[in-house]
């Protein structure tokens, strides 16, 4: 094997590793919050990290965590519902990535689930200074899914690799 080609698979494998680490990210998210597990969720974020959803925009690991144990979400996990992420497309840049991925609110009602919400959600995500193989979300912006040019800029943007 030359040299050339070693190198060429170190780097793809590299890259399927950052692929892989940053799509267990994402999917760990609506296991944690349906859990309400608010420590757990805040840390999938850099410690200035940035969630913007419709018209809540949190900041940092504090008010993250503060979402999760609000009496809002705390009903919403007592009554039973799935915070669903559909599989991401993720593009990394180096030290940097972008993801996007499509979400679904489902909440117990009656005998079944009914779905509360259809979502974009566009993640910017970076390497954690303290561990190379380890990836945090600098921001995440989650739109309806309302036919709206915002929330399709945002799956055309994810897909393309931009970061917002």
């Amino acid at each position: 094997m030359t040299e050339q080609r070693l190198a060429d698979l170190e780097r793809r494998l590299q890259q399927i590793e950052d692929e892989r680490a940053i799509e267990r990210l994402i999917a760990s998210y609506g296991p944690l919050v349906d859990a309400g597990e608010a420590d757990a969720t805040a840390e999938l974020w850099t410690a200035d990290g940035v969630y913007d959803v419709e018209n809540w925009l949190m900041n940092g690991r504090e008010e993250i965590a503060a979402m999760v144990r609000s009496a809002g979400h705390q009903d919403l996990i007592g009554r039973g519902c799935t915070h669903f992420l559909s599989p991401a497309v993720v593009t990394v840049h180096g030290d940097e990535a972008v993801a996007v991925c499509e979400s679904t609110l489902l909440v117990k009602q009656d005998n079944g689930f009914r779905v509360a919400r259809g979502g974009v959600s566009h993640f910017h995500l970076r390497r954690a200074v303290e561990s190379p193989h380890r990836w945090q979300i600098v921001r995440r912006i989650t739109r309806m899914l309302d036919g709206s040019a915002t929330s399709r800029a945002l799956l055309v943007d994810g897909i393309a690799g931009t970061v917002r």
